[in-house]
């Protein structure tokens, strides 16, 4: 097991609290109130926000403390397309025989996604998890690492965006249902169909994003999104 630094604590941590809507875009803090409530000293705190800074999450304000950074919106577009070629590829290469299927893999994802309506999961922050780790297998399973280590990176940098598209039970809904047409299609080796499907839902997701605003982020940490 990888050795975990005090710095990777609390960097993974910062990513948690932004990711759960406890920072917000524009939330402003010092690096005392940080190791003040994480009970950890300065130094851990510094390293993790450098290191934050480097991502794109936060920047560094000249005598004022930091800043959760404004999303970039322009930069999610690109996100959004990067992931749609990892993920529409990754289908072809299941559906086409270049890997070998992991036929456990569909089963477990299955289990989920095909269950009955009565069945499904109300809780936003479940299918919001399940949501990212239906993408991540998929594009696992496809057998190229690198594509799945670029995969990982460019979830952990929508994952924000992507959590506010839980809050509305229809979107939950839809989810379920477009994941459901893409698994069969996968399950029947259809992959022109199951890369049609899973670029038509990225593309919706897409178009959510490009609707949201600082209010829903705001409304989310007041209690519409439940971190678990």
């Amino acid at each position: 097991m990888a050795f975990r630094s005090r710095a990777d604590e609390v960097y993974e941590q910062l990513k948690r609290d932004v990711a759960d809507f406890q920072l917000v875009p524009g939330d402003r803090f010092t690096e005392n109130e940080i190791s003040e409530r994480l009970g950890v000293s300065r130094t851990p705190v510094r390293q993790a926000l450098f290191r934050l800074q480097q991502e794109g999450f936060v920047e560094v304000l000249f005598r004022a403390g930091w800043r959760v950074l404004p999303f970039d919106f322009d930069q999610f577009e690109q996100l959004y397309d990067l992931r749609m070629v990892l993920e529409t590829t990754a289908i072809h290469r299941l559906c086409e025989g270049v890997v070998r299927v992991d036929h456990g893999l569909l089963d477990a994802l299955a289990a989920i996604w095909l269950a009955p309506q009565a069945e499904r999961s109300s809780d936003m922050a479940q299918v919001s998890q399940w949501d990212e780790e239906f993408h991540c297998q998929i594009v696992a399973a496809a057998g190229n690492a690198e594509m799945a280590r670029v995969h990982r990176e460019v979830t952990e940098r929508i994952r924000i965006i992507r959590r506010l598209d839980f809050t509305q039970q229809m979107r939950i809904d839809a989810t379920y249902d477009e994941h459901a047409k893409i698994l069969k299609a996968v399950q029947r080796k259809r992959g022109d169909q199951a890369a049609m499907l899973m670029r038509a839902h990225i593309e919706t997701s897409q178009a959510e994003v490009r609707k949201i605003t600082l209010h829903q982020v705001h409304l989310a940490r007041q209690g519409g999104y439940a971190p678990r």
